[in-house]
This record gives structure tokens, sequence and C-alpha cells, in this order.
């Protein structure tokens, strides 16, 4: 099981940010002494960790700048800052990905997978399950009983995200920023072509109808 620590001193936003990591099957490592937090980050060895800007004694880019020093572990900024100057000194300082606050949990999710499965790390290939889907993000795989097929890496990150979304409406605009890290200059339809080809190959293995179009809104499992 992933280890992910969180690095944040709000008590409800920790409490959030536990209850969905555990829900997806992470173990939640929750900081409470600031002090001497980047010490602490190191000896809990965690795979990823969840980092806010607005910290005591040491702010989110002191902390960020520190671990990078001596590790590679994921970092993934979770704040309430939006500005891009913000976003742009956390990317410079070596942070993964830049999620702002109110966040939306699918987003998070698949950045989460995506930073796990980009540092290469064996234990990060995860198992996740909706109905009778399987989809091994590790292998670019959904099975269906003894059936699978592999999936392009769009593919890949669509299934993520419907899968995180608990059979509610995952919007347009929140897969394409999930894909392409942004909702402009990206022609609508490219989306929808991706959408339909994911659709042909769980057809391809008895999972016909599994994506629904929520028009207006954007698609659910």
């Amino acid at each position: 099981m992933q280890r992910i620590l969180i690095i944040e001193d709000d008590p409800v936003i920790c409490r959030e940010l536990r209850a969905i990591l555990e829900r997806y099957g992470y173990e939640p490592i929750v900081a409470e002494d600031f002090n001497d937090i980047i010490g602490f980050a190191l000896s809990e060895n965690p795979q990823l960790i969840l980092l806010d800007l607005n910290l005591p004694f040491f702010d989110g880019y002191h902390v960020c700048r520190e671990i990078r020093k001596r590790s590679r572990v994921p970092i993934i900024v979770v704040t309430s800052r939006d500005s891009e100057m913000d976003e742009l000194m956390s990317m410079n300082l070596g942070a993964d990905y830049f999620v702002t606050k109110p966040y939306s949990a699918p987003i998070l999710m698949a950045k989460i997978s995506a930073a796990l499965n980009r540092a290469g790390d064996a234990e990060a290939v995860v198992l996740r399950r909706f109905g009778e889907l399987t989809l091994d993000s590790g292998r670019g795989v959904v099975s269906r009983g003894d059936k699978r097929t592999e999936l392009t890496k769009n593919e890949l990150g669509i299934m993520e995200l419907l899968i995180a979304g608990e059979g509610n409406i995952v919007s347009r605009d929140e897969i394409m920023n999930a894909l392409w890290q942004t909702d402009e200059f990206i022609d609508d339809n490219t989306l929808t072509v991706n959408v339909n080809r994911l659709r042909k190959k769980l057809d391809s293995i008895g999972a016909k109808d599994a994506i629904k179009t929520r028009r207006g809104q954007g698609y659910s499992l």
C-alpha cells in the first residue's frame, strides 16, 4: 500500500484528504508537528507528498525546495493560492503538479496516480475497480472477468478519472484539463474521439454502454 504524506495545517482539509486517500486504497500519513516538517517528511519515506503552501514556521516553497534537495519523492502542491506565479514557483522548486482548492477529488486522484506511475515506483501499480471493471493503471489495462484490453495514455487517463468519480459525472473540462493541462486550444472533438475509442475497447470486453454521456455535463460510469 502506497504511503502518502499530507502536509496541511487545516484540520478540516486534513480529514477530507485522509478520507479520500483511504477510499482509494492509499495509506495517509498526516503531519502534526511543523517545527521539523522536513526531517519528518524524509524520515517517513512516503511514496508521495501532498503539500500546502501556507504553513506555520516554513512555507510550502521552503519545504518543497529542501525536500527536493534530498529526495525525488513526487510532490503535489494542494493550495488555495491560484496565481500563475504561485504555480510557476512551485514547479520550478520541483513540484510535480499544482492543484488549487477547492479541488476536484477525481482530478486529484488522477494526478496522484500519474505522479506515482511517472516516478517508476513498482509499488505504485494500483488496481482500481468499479462494478465489473478492473483498471490496472501501471500496465494500462482494463479488464472484465477474463477479458482485457490495452489502453492508450489518453484512454487510461479518462478511465482513471471516471473510476475515481465513482459513478458521478466528470465534466468535459475536468477531463481535458487533466489530459492536456488546459481546456484552451484543444479541439473539443479530440476528447469525443478518445472517449469513443475507449467505448469500443470496453465493448470488446463485454462492458457495453459502460460510459454514459451526460448531455451538456460530461461522462460517468
